[in-house]
């Protein structure tokens, strides 16, 4: 079975905190954003023998990066995916904020949804679903997840136990590595938005 799971968030890019990028094509690392990676690399321990990726480019670049690093393959992972964010994808911050279903979004994770996209409930269920068939996978000791910010949250309250409403407890900063380990067949949460400095 995988016994330890290594969530990693994407590096920085030229965007993060301006645009919600989403599933937008083309949005790439920049040279802090590949730093980043090349620091998580180097802290992951135990040492993975699997790399799975979000088909997004800024999460394979960061993934190729870290494979590299550990001579491995990448395997691109759609459940992994940033979460659908429909007529949101490449909005910017500024915009959204006079929207009052962005604002209802963002105090209701678990009920609200945004316009022509995924429910956080739905990103959820496909991301714990992907890492419970992880858990059960005899071939892996130790695996590197590269994705997103909301994917990771949604991983990392579920098994707290907390409901989705809770998600601005749960920080995911770029190039962050969160631990989950297998305890008696259970996931624990061993590591939190832990970041390789310089």
């Amino acid at each position: 079975m995988a016994r330890v799971i290594h969530l990693v968030r994407h590096g920085h890019h030229a965007l993060l905190g301006r645009t919600l990028c989403g599933r937008m094509k083309g949005v790439a690392l920049d040279e802090l954003g590949c730093e980043e990676i090349a620091h998580c690399a180097d802290a992951i321990d135990p040492r993975p023998n699997l790399v799975q990726s979000s088909p997004q480019r800024r999460c394979l670049q960061s993934a190729c990066i870290l494979a590299t690093h550990y001579s491995l393959a990448v395997e691109i992972v759609p459940a992994v995916d940033e979460l659908d964010y429909g007529d949101w994808t490449g909005q910017r911050f500024d915009d959204l904020d006079r929207d009052p279903r962005w604002s209802a979004w963002n105090t209701q994770r678990g009920t609200s949804r945004p316009p022509g996209g995924e429910s956080m409930r739905a990103l959820q269920q496909r991301v714990i679903g992907h890492l419970e068939q992880l858990r059960s996978d005899s071939s892996c000791d130790t695996v590197v997840v590269v994705s997103h910010a909301e994917p990771i949250r949604t991983a990392l309250l579920h098994y707290q136990g907390l409901e989705l409403d809770d998600f601005l407890s749960v920080e995911i900063e770029p190039g962050s590595v969160s631990t989950l380990t297998v305890d008696q067949n259970e996931f624990k949460i061993t590591g939190m938005n832990q970041r390789a400095r310089a």
